[in-house]
């Protein structure tokens, strides 16, 4: 690997740890609902809440990091985010309170945009030939970032339930939740440190008229002899853009008639991406787990294949991006996509619940379980029916707090199907829509544009993001499984026939020329 190669990996690398952080963030939490509500007695939508926090904190920092990027340099707003990500670990782990955790929680969110900044400094450092792997690191980051929660959340499960003296020590019984979410103190601090040694973007370089420094720090990632070829093309694209920078008219820009072919890509896949909803899967995975009927350990323990699974498929992606390209693997992967959400639907419709008398003597630590008994003998067709059947017996609160025993003792369903069609999801998730927008997003806009486009775009899939995490614990309550996979699904094959039509293949394709051809077409 030449010098120029192994620095734009280096920097790239880093850069993107801001993934493994998000991936850490976003998922330790899903250990965490079950202590977090019976420590501070939540409801439906007070869980809600807490997995809706960073997305509302996303949807006032993405602006925001729009502006910081393009004003202080993209460098520098990674710092802040960085800085933001350690202050929300802190507060998350010591939360003495509901509000509180909310708060921290919404710092958290602030720090989401780290996904876009990175994406799109990645994007501005990279050689045409090799900008798919580059960019595809965060993706990859992130979901390295999910897998080691998983396992640190099951590790912990494991830990309080045994009786070494180190555990009672810590506090690890008393405080799983916080141990959960503290841990994300050390990661969110060494990337904060590493930022520092990561030049400034070349092409913000440019955007500001410094192109002495833009050419110093394009020697360090692309051959000599392409340095002026490279400026000029940038030069030209920020002086064939509007010359009014303010916010309002670079976002007229976006929607002019000229770019309409990219505005319909960027917006499909932004809506696309986060209405499979696959964050609602990733927030919630032991409780989407104990649907299954596994029980609260085998839950946390399926978890990790979900890690598992996002991890070698996106390396697949990766590898694949740059040959196979990027129209067939968004295409295909939605249709790949759209059966597994369909696999699920057609699992959890089929299933069906009962209790018996079996299972209510192996349930006789539960208080008042044998208020269960006036069930005996009827079937319940949907989760829906089966969980309010319980509550109207045993109550709200026991129903909550045992909900994954209730459902491991009572659910007749074909498991191994559901839980074939959950990994098979995900892995078409992470091989397709989950890496390329961003990689797409980091192509296909102008330099002068994309400080705010970007961000833009990433804001409207946040928000998706954030009310899928918000509405999905209700969804769960009183839609049931089958019609929330239903749901997504059909959301996604409406986006499948629009990218069909319009999403353009910009492999090896430098940012300059994808412009001319986006234009053209």
């Amino acid at each position: 690997m030449g010098s120029y190669k192994k620095n734009a990996f280096i920097y790239s690398t880093i850069v993107a740890m801001g993934g493994f952080v998000f991936g850490l963030d976003a998922a330790l939490i899903s250990g965490a609902f079950k202590f977090i509500t019976q420590e501070f007695n939540l409801n439906e939508w007070q869980v809600g809440a807490i997995g809706f926090g960073p997305g509302i904190g996303v949807l006032i920092a993405l602006p925001l990091a729009a502006y910081s990027s393009n004003r202080y340099g993209r460098r520098a707003t990674l710092k802040i985010i960085a800085a933001l990500y350690l202050i929300s670990a802190i507060g998350s782990a010591l939360a003495p309170s509901f509000i509180t955790l909310l708060f921290a929680r919404f710092l958290g969110g602030l720090a989401f945009s780290s996904i876009t900044l990175a994406a799109m400094y990645i994007g501005e450092i990279s050689p045409a030939e090799r900008r798919g792997k580059l960019v595809s690191m965060t993706q990859i980051n992130i979901v390295i970032g999910l897998t080691a929660a998983y396992f640190i959340n099951y590790w912990l499960l494991q830990a309080t339930n045994s009786n070494e003296e180190w555990v009672t020590t810590l506090g690890l019984k008393e405080y799983t939740w916080r141990w959960m979410l503290g841990i994300e103190i050390l990661p969110a601090l060494v990337w904060f440190a590493l930022l520092y040694m990561v030049p400034r973007s070349p092409a913000w370089l440019v955007y500001k008229g410094n192109f002495d420094e833009a050419k110093e720090t394009l020697t360090k990632v692309i051959p000599q002899n392409e340095i002026d070829a490279q400026v000029e093309e940038m030069q030209q694209s920020v002086a064939e853009s509007n010359e009014d920078r303010s916010v309002g008219s670079q976002l007229k820009e976006i929607f002019s008639s000229k770019m309409s072919i990219v505005a319909i890509v960027a917006l499909t896949m932004a809506l696309v991406q986060q209405f499979t909803g696959i964050n609602a899967i990733l927030t919630y995975a032991p409780t989407v787990m104990e649907q299954l009927g596994l029980g609260e350990n085998a839950a946390f323990q399926q978890a990790i294949w979900i890690g598992l699974v996002s991890v070698a498929f996106t390396v697949l992606s990766l590898v694949m991006i740059d040959k196979l390209g990027r129209r067939p693997m968004m295409i295909w992967g939605l249709v790949w996509v759209i059966l597994s959400l369909g696999i699920c639907a057609y699992g959890f419709g089929t299933a069906k619940y009962e209790v018996t008398n079996e299972a209510i003597a192996e349930m006789q630590d539960i208080p008042d379980v044998d208020k269960l008994k006036v069930l005996v003998g009827k079937q319940y067709q949907s989760d829906i029916e089966f969980k309010e059947a319980v509550k109207g017996v045993i109550g709200d609160v026991s129903a909550r707090d045992n909900s994954s025993v209730f459902l491991q003792k009572s659910a007749v369903l074909n498991a191994t199907l559901i839980l074939i069609g959950i990994l098979s999801f995900i892995a078409a998730f992470h091989f397709s829509v989950g890496p390329i927008m961003w990689v797409l997003l980091s192509e296909i806009f102008p330099i002068s544009l994309r400080g705010i486009a970007i961000p833009f775009f990433a804001l409207i899939s946040s928000t998706i993001s954030a009310l899928t995490q918000f509405l999905f614990p209700w969804q769960l309550a009183n839609m049931g499984a089958s019609t929330i996979f239903l749901f997504y699904g059909g959301i996604v094959f409406v986006g499948l026939v629009i990218l069909f039509k319009y999403l353009p293949e910009t492999k090896n394709m430098t940012i300059e020329e994808i412009q001319a051809k986006l234009l053209k077409k």
